[in-house]
């Protein structure tokens, strides 16, 4: 293992437990490592302070741990343990209502890089880093050994999320197992899993317990669900009560999906519809007061900060057709899952649009991503989803 000499000063977050180590900190480095090696990092003064995956671009380290012991199977096997324990306390696990949950979220566990995801005997693994992919056989092995988790399948999802100028040449693929069942249960809800081709591992886990509230408000509502994805919202409001659901997407595919896990839970039902269109352009052309129960979920308008002012623009956009349009009396549920945008940044530019439309908008609550997606209280950058659910006359 190389080890990382870091700038005089540099050490400072490091000593708070912050998990990255910026490239400007690094003073230099003795030899020249691989990217997704394991580099010792020790402070100007040559005092060991952590261990971790080195990279390439702005974040050149990603800290694994901060004592000075061997990264081998006894560790994977500690940390993803811990990880479990933890969906334990949630009571997450050992349900027959509910097979689905996140078992490690990057930093929130302090695996920085890895996110895994249960469906029922299937644990999707997705690395974002070099240094996770490196070791992807190694934590496959792990969590093969773990107590209270029976996995059939370990499919490994990472196509799309490796940094593309390491020219991996990443495939998705199993890594243990090859079983094709792809239904997990939600909150008594069953949902088809699209671990192949679908976004992030398959399925949007961080929204659990917002559309469970989702459900709480739809009786005797007509709900329109924008940005369906896999219909994850619709199928609860169709429990909840609703008299319409409406689910628009601009992908083909993702009417499919919603089409298909609707059916799965309520076949044959009148009540529901989808439409694969443009979401601006559907809000434009929909009549007012069509619905009195809006969600509107869209994917991240801004993946950096460089494209922070136009998604600030598009939220605000976004909002302000849902308050011209709903109808009085009308809960708006409205998100952001952009990292870059603060909780305070997207609040400014739903209430822009609430100013705009002259309506008057009361906030009911808060909403924040779920306990299997903890933050680090060392890390706040992990910290992404927020929502607002409005009561609007």
């Amino acid at each position: 293992m190389l080890t990382l000499h870091l700038k005089r000063g540099k050490d400072e977050s490091l000593k708070r437990f912050h998990p990255w180590i910026f490239s400007g900190a690094v003073h230099h480095i003795d030899g020249q490592p691989a990217e997704g090696d394991l580099v010792r990092v020790v402070t100007s003064d040559d005092t060991f302070i952590a261990i971790g995956h080195w990279q390439i671009g702005s974040i050149a380290v990603r800290v694994l741990t901060f004592v000075d012991e061997p990264i081998d199977e006894s560790f994977w096997q500690r940390r993803l343990a811990c990880a479990l324990q933890a969906r334990k306390a949630m009571g997450l696990t050992g349900r027959q209502d509910n097979t689905t949950f996140r078992l490690v979220h990057g930093e929130g566990d302090s695996l920085p890089g890895l996110v895994i995801d249960i469906y029922g005997r299937t644990a999707v693994v997705q690395a974002h880093s070099v240094g996770m992919h490196v070791c992807r056989q190694n934590i496959a092995a792990a969590l093969q050994q773990l107590d209270g988790l029976q996995l059939d399948n370990i499919f490994y999802k990472s196509e799309t999320t490796l940094p593309f100028k390491a020219e991996l040449g990443q495939e998705n693929g199993f890594l243990i197992g090859g079983e094709a069942d792809n239904v997990a249960i939600e909150n008594g809800l069953r949902f088809h899993i699209d671990w192949l081709r679908g976004q992030k591992t398959g399925f949007f886990v961080d929204q659990r317990d917002n559309r469970a509230l989702v459900e709480h408000y739809a009786q005797g509502r007509s709900v329109l669900n924008m940005f369906c994805y896999t219909g994850g919202f619709s199928v609860y409001a169709l429990r909840g009560g609703a008299v319409k659901v409406h689910s628009v997407d601009s992908s083909a595919k993702a009417v499919e999906l919603v089409n298909a896990n609707v059916a799965l839970n309520f076949p044959d039902d009148s009540r529901h519809e989808a439409f694969a269109e443009d979401a601006f352009r559907f809000l434009q052309q929909m009549e007012e007061d069509a619905y009195d129960l809006i969600i509107l979920d869209p994917p991240a308008f801004a993946k950096h900060k460089d494209a922070l002012r136009n998604a600030l623009k598009g939220y605000t956009r976004l909002n302000l057709r849902a308050f011209e349009k709903i109808r009085p009396g009308g809960i708006l549920f409205t998100f952001s899952c952009s990292q870059a945008v603060s909780k305070e940044q997207f609040r400014t530019a739903v209430f822009t649009a609430a100013a705009l439309s002259g309506r008057n908008v009361r906030i009911l609550h808060q909403l924040h991503q779920p306990a299997d997606h903890p933050i680090n209280i060392y890390h706040p950058e992990g910290e992404y989803l927020k929502g607002l659910v409005l009561y609007v006359e």
